[in-house]
């Protein structure tokens, strides 16, 4: 498949699997594969707040059930190592069926749900991947509420957004976007954070 211009040297990929297997299938593709072949295996997940006792806690969810992603510079080996190995085939299922290159604008999102500060358009998108092949969180979004109850992104991944926002639960602190993502029409939830009043009662 074509390699994506945001990373020069790489694919990224999806890979359905069972959900609640996730975690077990990164470890084992991590284990297995040659590190020539594979970059970074890695569940996307997404910061959010949740009140437990009347406190509000942070916690990390996974972001899309039932996915692994896998960055590779060597697509068509790593494709042909997975369709080899016994263990991966009974987790993933056909490789023809699951085993998928993400488009550059499925990419484009992952990096901006990222919520890298300070990046420019362009070069800073290797460093970017860089960042994704270690670790990936969506972060949370800062929103404030107005006098008149409008709702206003200060930061964080919902900012310029806005438009693609369908419902925002300010009780469980969670936004729903919709967006084209793997092909389809989905929607994402993504975790907020209340600032610049006292919204306990929410």
């Amino acid at each position: 498949p074509p390699r994506s211009t945001l990373f020069p040297y790489t694919t990224l990929f999806r890979s359905q699997v069972v959900s609640g297997k996730e975690r077990n299938t990164a470890l084992l593709v991590e284990r297995v594969l040659p590190k020539g072949i594979l970059e970074r295996c890695f569940i996307p997940m997404r910061r959010r707040k949740k009140k437990y006792q009347g406190i509000w806690q942070e916690v990390t969810e996974k972001l899309f059930p039932g996915y692994v992603f896998l960055i590779s510079g060597e697509p068509q080996l790593l494709y042909d190592e997975l369709k080899r190995i016994t263990a991966l085939t009974k987790l993933l299922g056909s490789c023809e069926e699951y085993f998928t290159p993400l488009s550059e604008s499925d990419v484009r999102l992952l990096l901006k749900l990222q919520d890298i500060p300070n990046a420019p358009e362009g070069q800073e998108n290797v460093q970017k991947g860089q960042d994704l092949c270690h670790m990936w969180n969506a972060g949370i979004s800062k929103v404030s509420i107005g006098d008149d109850k409008t709702i206003k992104i200060l930061s964080g991944p919902l900012k310029n957004l806005e438009g693609q926002i369908k419902k925002l639960n300010l009780h469980k602190r969670i936004a729903a976007v919709e967006t084209e993502f793997m092909g389809n029409r989905s929607l994402i939830h993504l975790g907020i954070e209340i600032v610049g009043e006292d919204l306990e009662g929410v």
